[in-house]
């Protein structure tokens, strides 16, 4: 009789309304890798505690998760896109958000469970239902981007997740509610939040850049009320999922086994809106002031994602400019472009960073390949590697355009060949020694593709380069792509006089 009367007293910090108010306002002020730990920390203790009523419990993890969120914007520029000592630094960073998310996810999670399990506890939880798979499908959306920086592993289960929370919005008739996500940040759907993962998700992240992932999931923040999600398999569908299963989302090749859980989506009017966006910014050379891309980036970047986005977006699927053949073999590998020079010039330092790579597949122009992890600190998508096929004395100089991992030691590689005949000098940059790679033979008023640091490139600055007994004066003529830690530039050969 007591208990029914006065309740059940709850033996934890946050049961008192004065303590909660010194930690939401602690929070903010604490440095951000701490935050985002302590936050982590109280949706596990949050969990093990039973006496909190349902509603209050799911309150507390709303009102820690909102104060923590300036911490994970900053810690993200500065993963991104601030200057980093050391990869030892870079990858601290990278453990603090995705533990982050990891635990949120599991805070919501164990929310939705609750509500499955019993029935008082979701009538207690129906009026935040939308916003609780709101917020759940933003929490794997973050767990899931940060994931895909280091390009993987996917873990199935996330998808179950996000699937979970969908279905549970459906069955609760809350998946087209608007909601409130972040206080100002606007309105939008359970539905919505669950279909920008989907489509980030199948827009090839492997072959982009972490910096490009964030400029990819901020173009289709803006974009997404262009797509649909439906129950119906219509002729104008790209790809489908079926929330109640471990799987990613897959392009639709063809017709999957049918369920109650099946989903699909196309990109509807998305695909005629980038392109609108694309020339917009070409027309202005400036990115336009109503889409928050998180930073400051160049409209030339944003550029290439719109156009790797158009390609994922398409109906129909890309095609292989060359027919992938598979081929075991191994292939000695050197990374780096200052390494890579001066492997060129015949000046390694006795082989001790050329690597051994599986070859697994082969095209006209490119390689397949699997390779170990350890000690792959510089390892990304647009690195730049030298390869040297087994049995030949011939170098090759290629980029990553794919990478994925399949464990925290094995990933796969796609690398495209940029050049059988690569050449490493040291330039003169103007009086200042420069190693660069040049992609293509000199000729006399001929186009050469040179590979050179990022600090070495300048559009007004010509290069001079001893090639065999004849000097050549390169004179720049455009940028033409930016990797991991080299640029690639185009210049106009002249023999020196």
């Amino acid at each position: 009789m007591l208990k029914a009367m006065f309740g059940t007293k709850v033996d934890h910090p946050l049961a008192d309304n004065n303590e909660v108010q010194r930690v939401l306002k602690d929070l903010p002020a604490q440095e951000a890798s701490a935050a985002l730990d302590s936050a982590g920390a109280w949706f596990e203790s949050l969990m093990m505690t039973a006496e909190f009523r349902p509603e209050r419990r799911l309150d507390l993890i709303f009102q820690i998760d909102e104060a923590v969120m300036p911490h994970t914007r900053r810690l993200a520029r500065d993963y991104l896109v601030a200057p980093r000592q050391t990869r030892a630094h870079e990858f601290r960073l990278w453990q603090a958000n995705h533990g982050y998310w990891t635990r949120l996810v599991a805070a919501y999670e164990d929310t939705l469970q609750r509500c499955h399990d019993d029935e008082k506890t979701a009538a207690a939880i129906k009026p935040q239902m939308a916003l609780l798979c709101a917020r759940q499908f933003n929490a794997c959306s973050g767990r899931l981007k940060w994931q895909q920086f280091r390009y993987g592993p996917i873990d199935g289960n996330l998808w179950s997740r996000a699937g979970e929370a969908y279905l549970a919005a459906v069955r609760a008739q809350v998946a087209d509610m608007k909601v409130s996500l972040y206080g100002s940040a606007g309105t939008t759907t359970p539905a919505a939040e669950y279909l920008r993962i989907l489509i980030l998700s199948s827009s090839s992240p492997d072959n982009l850049l972490p910096v490009e992932i964030e400029i990819a999931e901020r173009l289709i923040a803006h974009l997404l009320p262009n797509f649909s999600l439906t129950d119906l398999a219509r002729p104008d569908n790209v790809y489908w999922v079926d929330a109640a299963k471990p799987l990613p989302p897959t392009r639709l090749a063809r017709i999957p086994e049918i369920t109650p859980t099946l989903r699909f989506y196309g990109t509807g009017s998305a695909l005629a809106a980038l392109g609108k966006l694309r020339a917009a910014i070409e027309a202005r050379g400036a990115l336009p002031g109503e889409i928050n891309f998180g930073g400051q980036y160049s409209p030339r970047l944003v550029l290439q994602v719109i156009d790797h986005l158009a390609v994922c977006w398409s109906p129909q699927p890309p095609m292989r400019h060359h027919e992938r053949r598979a081929f075991k073999s191994r292939m000695t590998v050197v990374g780096r472009l200052d390494t890579i020079c001066l492997q060129l010039l015949g000046n390694a330092d006795d082989g001790d960073r050329a690597e051994s790579w599986v070859v697994e597949n082969v095209s006209q122009g490119g390689i397949g390949a699997q390779v170990s992890l350890i000690g792959k600190d510089w390892l990304r998508v647009g690195s730049l590697v030298a390869m040297q096929p087994d049995g030949g004395n011939n170098w090759l100089v290629g980029i990553v355009r794919r990478f994925a991992r399949e464990s925290e030691s094995i990933g796969v590689v796609g690398i495209e060949t940029l050049s059988k005949t690569p050449s490493g000098h040291i330039a003169d940059s103007q009086g200042l020694p420069t190693p660069v790679i040049l992609l293509d033979p000199p000729l006399d008023g001929g186009d050469v593709r040179v590979a050179l640091s990022v600090a070495a490139w300048e559009e007004q600055k010509p290069l001079l380069v001893e090639v065999g007994s004849q000097f050549w004066r390169l004179s720049p003529t455009t940028l033409l792509e930016t990797g991991a830690g080299h640029v690639i530039g185009g210049y106009r050969a002249k023999p020196a006089t």
